[in-house]
């Protein structure tokens, strides 16, 4: 070859269209595939979240205090209302708590919760048939929580107690002993 000479032409490439385009169905089937991944992808956090924090977050137990001593009369059983700390710092108004207080004797106490164990509606304590009534569904528990009668399947949760300084505590966490 000369150097005068032109350079040889390159081949021409073509395209296969063919091969670049794709049909429409195909191009729907993969855009419905990523929507539907990444939806599922979005649903997945908060369920992937919900399912560690039961293992990740330490349980945390408290003894709230609930009186002095000298406040409850042997026999009588009242409402007292306390703050729950074991719960999240946003709980707010939600973290306020209320149990079933009676006082056995001179130094123990029982504390019931206060939700039925049906369906969790709230319970009364009536004074002179000495029973829990659930309003709603006509459940019917004796003074030491046990079901008397109605559709409770167990007895009312039960807080452990004690007496700690005077005070009468009432012991707060995740889960309730049945009692």
């Amino acid at each position: 070859m000369c150097s005068c000479d032109p350079p040889p032409e390159e081949p021409k490439v073509s395209i296969d269209w063919k091969h670049v385009l794709v049909k429409r169905s195909e191009f729907l089937k993969l855009v419905t595939t990523v929507c539907a991944g990444f939806i599922g992808f979005v649903i997945a956090i908060p369920c992937i979240g919900f399912a560690f924090e039961y293992f990740l977050v330490p349980r945390r137990e408290d003894w709230i205090k609930v009186g002095p001593l000298a406040d409850y009369e042997v026999g009588k059983t009242v409402d007292v209302v306390f703050t729950d700390t074991t719960g999240t710092p946003w709980d707010g108004v939600s973290a306020k708590r209320s149990a079933w207080l009676r006082r056995v004797n001179e130094s123990r106490f029982e504390a019931f919760a206060v939700n039925c164990t049906h369906l969790g509606c709230p319970v009364r304590w009536e004074a002179g048939a000495e029973l829990f009534l659930c309003p709603c569904h006509g459940g019917v528990y004796y003074g030491d929580g046990k079901v008397a009668g109605g559709p409770p399947p167990r007895p009312l949760h039960q807080y452990p107690t004690r007496i700690a300084n005077g005070q009468v505590e009432i012991k707060v966490g995740p889960v309730l002993a049945e009692g």
